[in-house]
């Protein structure tokens, strides 16, 4: 009896399966009816409940009936009003003859794009376009009278300038793509644009200078991404995760920035752009390792002070990556190569603590990560004073308490300000994600774990590729002229090649003899 009751339970409460969630997708695909009440019935019918959407019947010129439709808060109704409803209801509006001959008299609309299918009244609608249908047309036409609120052009807060443009991309594609524009204005500068998302179906544009890069990479980035299937795009990231050559690794494989002039410097050296509506984080490949220790003030400072600055970004990316490892390690195996001062020193201050070296080194780094995190993720009047007040607090009361040793707080410290200078915030992610394997390793096996982690580390490396560029293509076959902006930063008038990603590019970046001075002409 108790299974029968649950057998009629089961069956009334039965999930829907997927297929019956899903929207009525056929009715959407089919054609637009001649009869303007038919068209009017089936739009109220897709878009019940609502309540956004507004749709006005009127008479043009007193005579064809006619609806708008358009969503409130995408589309500009004062200029409905103004440019399509007050002059097509007027009497003189009676005298047209077709549709075409509507458009080129009554409708004042710079952009008028004609529809015959209800699924392609659904993106005009979606995408803030007003469309006007008439009766006994099976045509409708898409108005652009699209107006919403967007944000401001502002200053980049991830990448921070001195001595460069102070504007980055915004969250609306076309705001970021006229930025583009603006700074690069040859035809050649090509945006090709796709839809992505069942249900948010969101605009990406694919921006590249014909003659410059290699028109394979453009196919084979096109092709990954008419490839993706996912029910909606929210950002730039969830299309990069489904287009990466190797999804298993913590390393980007493609370049995140919200400055328009680092995008437009990409796009010269013959790298595509990926802009997604939305977001505004431009993505850019190919990429190389040594592309994410590059910042945009190394190219509007001086050559000298730019390799200098470089350097400096190199050195305390390894000193980031390796000294809480080196140091668990000396201690923990290889006592005899610290000098003997040093050594009485450190043991002393590690005397009263009860924990080995790499216990230490775990605590020490999960709190200070964990407190970055905290002061990321908390508001920006109090993140910071938490992220400060808290590593000092903490880090002096667990020496006190004898928990923590005084120079475990100090290499910990160290190891923090050195992963700031990553300008990449998501190459600085995997290198402190990448510390505790190496950390462990050094507690394990002490400097001879130390030197298998970075072995396989640079293995890794040597494996990855970027829409099928070598990740480390810059120093895998060394020349002259691809080294001028990897370890240093040459001069403008020195770098007269771009950089090779494939053997089919565009080599010449500048004339030769770029070189400045006093021209020898004119010496007397």
């Amino acid at each position: 009896m108790k299974y029968f009751i649950k057998l009629l339970l089961s069956k009334h409460t039965q999930v829907p399966t997927q297929q019956q969630q899903q929207p009525p997708d056929n009715e959407q695909k089919q054609p637009l009816f001649p009869n303007l009440q038919q068209n009017e019935d089936m739009l109220r019918s897709i878009y019940s409940n609502c309540s956004d959407v507004i749709l006005r019947s009127f008479l043009i010129g007193g005579k064809t009936k006619a609806f708008i439709m358009y969503i409130e808060g995408l589309a500009n109704a004062d200029g409905i009003d103004e440019y399509v409803i007050t002059p097509l209801m007027r009497d003189e509006a009676r005298e047209f003859i077709e549709i075409r001959q509507l458009i080129e008299q009554k409708i004042s609309v710079s952009r008028v794009n004609e529809f015959h299918t209800f699924s392609t009244c659904s993106e005009y609608l979606s995408s803030g376009n007003p469309i006007l249908l008439l009766d006994n047309e099976a045509i409708g036409l898409a108005l652009g009278l699209c107006k919403w609120e967007k944000r401001a052009i502002d200053e980049p807060s991830a990448e921070v300038g001195i001595h460069s443009p102070r504007e980055g991309f915004t969250e609306s594609l076309r705001t970021s793509t006229s930025q583009i524009r603006r700074i690069i204005k040859s035809p050649d500068l090509k945006m090709e644009a796709m839809k992505i998302g069942d249900y948010t179906q969101t605009n990406v544009v694919i921006a590249y200078i014909e003659g410059i890069v290699d028109l394979t990479l453009v196919e084979e980035i096109k092709s990954r991404m008419e490839r993706i299937r996912l029910d909606g795009i929210l950002g730039s990231g969830y299309i990069e995760e489904m287009i990466v050559d190797n999804p298993y690794t913590p390393f980007p494989l493609f370049l995140s920035t919200e400055r328009p002039d680092v995008t437009c410097s990409s796009l010269l050296e013959g790298r595509i752009a990926i802009i997604t509506d939305g977001s505004p984080f431009v993505m850019i490949a190919p990429i190389t390792f040594f592309s994410l220790m590059q910042t945009q003030e190394d190219y509007y400072f001086n050559y000298i002070v730019g390799t200098a600055t470089r350097w400096l970004r190199y050195s305390f990316t390894l000193i980031s990556l390796l000294l809480p490892s080196i140091y668990v390690a000396i201690l923990t195996y290889h006592q005899e190569m610290v000098p003997s001062a040093l050594l009485i020193s450190m043991a002393s201050a590690r005397e009263a603590v009860p924990f080995p070296a790499l216990i230490e080194a775990l605590m020490m780094e999960v709190t200070f990560e964990a407190l970055r995190e905290a002061g990321a993720r908390l508001p920006k009047q109090i993140g910071s004073a938490v992220s400060i007040v808290g590593a000092l607090v903490i880090g002096q009361a667990s020496v006190q308490a004898g928990l923590v040793s005084a120079p475990m707080v100090i290499v910990v410290a160290i190891t923090g300000i050195s992963s700031f200078l990553i300008p990449r915030y998501v190459a600085g992610l995997a290198i402190r994600l990448l510390r505790f394997p190496l950390i462990l390793l050094a507690g394990s096996l002490g400097l001879l774990g130390i030197m298998m982690g970075i072995i396989a580390l640079v293995l890794h490396l040597c494996s990855l590729r970027s829409l099928g560029v070598l990740y480390l293509s810059s120093v895998a076959n060394p020349k002259v002229n691809e080294l001028k902006d990897v370890l240093v930063r040459a001069p403008w008038w020195k770098m007269n090649t771009r950089p090779r990603f494939t053997d089919n590019y565009n080599k010449n970046r500048q004339g030769p003899s770029q070189k400045p001075g006093p021209d020898k002409k004119n010496r007397k």
